[in-house]
């Protein structure tokens, strides 16, 4: 099992607003809102396919920094910009979980900060002491 840890983007805002990227609790890792942009350049601009592909990167990163993967998603939450983008970002979500299968939320109509953010994903990890 993983002790109790933050986990940092190194990210500018993490310190200001008092976050963290990712928390780990006992077996589970609860990773902040995440969006596609990569050393502070938004990816795959108006691409909501790419940007939800290069988030889950981001996502990805956070989790291997305590030795989690995306098969140990429990639970992902996906806040889009607008509906219309809920197909191809529903096609990335279902080629990376189409096995894993998380519990899942998808909400649309959200203003991110930055208008050109067009998908912002949370997840939750779990990882069994015995697995």
């Amino acid at each position: 099992m993983v002790a109790d840890k933050l986990i940092s983007s190194g990210g500018p805002w993490e310190a200001t607003i008092g976050y963290s990227r990712a928390v780990v609790a006992g077996e589970y890792v609860h990773v902040s809102g995440s969006t596609a942009t990569v050393d502070g350049v938004l990816q795959c601009e108006g691409d909501a396919y790419g940007q939800t592909l290069a988030t889950f990167g981001v996502i990805e990163r956070a989790l291997a920094q305590v030795g989690y993967t995306l098969s140990d998603v429990v639970r992902t939450r996906v806040y889009l910009a607008d509906e219309s983008d809920m197909d191809s970002v529903g096609k990335a979500h279902g080629e990376l979980f189409g096995d894993i299968r998380p519990a899942a939320t998808m909400l649309a109509g959200i203003k991110f900060i930055n208008p050109k953010m067009l998908v912002e994903i949370e997840v939750d990890a779990w990882k069994r002491a015995d697995k």
